[in-house]
């Protein structure tokens, strides 16, 4: 798809996203592309009456979502959530997801663990029949450099994440990003396993198991599936 196509759809299914939000609940605010258009849509209907609390996954959401005058809060100072929801980098025909290209997956992971429902929004092209997309890993500054070195050994195709003038990039966490760029991920859970092993990985971007409802944008309209 070219990128008009991908960007309508992205509004698309955010518009769709939003009825699922009601009076009084909190709700996880991902990170993200499309994340920026359910900010969008969600701040017009706080401004329109809707009452909700959000909990932003990233300093970049919540200087969005503080612009529209959405109420938020941090994660230790509510209960619990109700709903996250969340945009995906690919999600496989197992629905098994990758996330953190925008190198926020941690605070995104710590959020979807501590809330009942997980919605993902996405557009049609994050389908895939097996996960191919970089698998990012959150990692500790201290010993960055061996830890890519371990991991290339693994054949995972390890690179520290870099800006374009060759700075490291790093996270709301001041942490570094390492990417596996891996052909294809078959078996995500036992990769998931590996990297679980590894000291110095604070979170990897695998999302396992993790995904109540997935709302796909196609060209004819939002498809609903319903995970688990």
């Amino acid at each position: 798809m070219d990128s008009e196509t991908i960007q309508k759809q992205k509004a698309e299914v955010a518009q769709a996203a939003v009825k699922y939000i009601q009076n009084d609940m909190v709700i996880g605010i991902g990170s993200g592309s499309t994340m920026w258009y359910l900010i969008e849509e969600l701040g017009k209907r706080v401004q329109a009456g809707l009452r909700i609390t959000g909990v932003p996954t990233s300093i970049a959401t919540k200087a969005h979502a503080e612009k529209l005058h959405i109420p938020l809060k941090t994660l230790d100072e509510i209960d619990q959530i109700d709903l996250t929801i969340d945009g995906a980098d690919q999600i496989d025909d197992h629905y098994q997801g990758i996330k953190g290209g925008g190198a926020s997956h941690l605070m995104e992971k710590i959020v979807a663990t501590n809330s009942k429902r997980n919605m993902w929004i996405v557009d049609e092209s994050k389908l895939v029949p097996t996960l191919t997309y970089p698998v990012p890993l959150e990692v500790i500054p201290y010993g960055s450099r061996q830890l890519e070195k371990r991991l290339q050994a693994l054949g995972l195709h390890a690179k520290i994440r870099k800006t374009t003038d060759q700075q490291f990039v790093t996270t709301d966490s001041a942490n570094y990003i390492i990417d596996l760029s891996i052909t294809a991920v078959p078996n995500p859970a036992a990769l998931a396993d590996q990297l679980n092993q590894l000291v110095g990985i604070v979170e990897h971007g695998l999302f396992l198991d993790m995904v109540n409802t997935i709302i796909v944008q196609h060209a004819d309209g939002p498809q609903v599936i319903n995970v688990r």
